[in-house]
């Protein structure tokens, strides 16, 4: 019996679905640019995100990137920072409060510069993966045993 060789994934469950790609997802949305067609802006301030692309009209408004972002930028700066601060005290011995205004100010603008990025790609990694109401589903807890009473 001769085998077939499929080019396409193999998918269980779910209906045919068109695939997101993850990277390009994200990629779009640390340009700060709509995840499904990459050319609609993602942010209409600092880190609101629009309801909707402009361009596409992709819904936007039911994301849920908030906790995320700040962990991801603590966890790269503060490597950063601390790395920085233990490489120039190696190589020049300054004074605590010389290192507090190098690296206090170098801290908080790549925090700042970051943070909006990190969120867009968030965001971009949700539509990808169909998470928090970008696949179509309603994105609500079942009620567990609703026609059943306990016992």
């Amino acid at each position: 019996m001769a085998t077939q060789q499929h080019n396409e994934p193999i998918r269980f469950g779910g209906p045919d679905v068109a695939e997101r790609p993850v990277g390009r997802s994200i990629a779009r949305g640390i340009l700060n640019r709509c995840p499904a067609c990459g050319s609609g802006r993602l942010f209409r301030a600092f880190l609101k995100p629009v309801d909707h692309c402009a361009a596409c009209g992709e819904e936007m408004f039911h994301q849920r990137s908030d906790d995320l972002p700040p962990y991801l930028v603590i966890f790269i700066i503060g490597h950063v920072t601390v790395g920085g601060y233990m490489m120039t005290d190696l190589v020049w011995p300054l004074s605590m409060w010389t290192h507090l205004a190098i690296w206090a100010p170098i801290t908080v603008l790549t925090a700042m510069l970051s943070i909006q990025p990190i969120k867009g790609g968030v965001i971009g990694l949700q539509w990808a993966l169909r998470m928090h109401g970008f696949g179509g589903h309603k994105d609500e807890l079942d009620e567990p045993n609703s026609g059943e009473q306990r016992e």
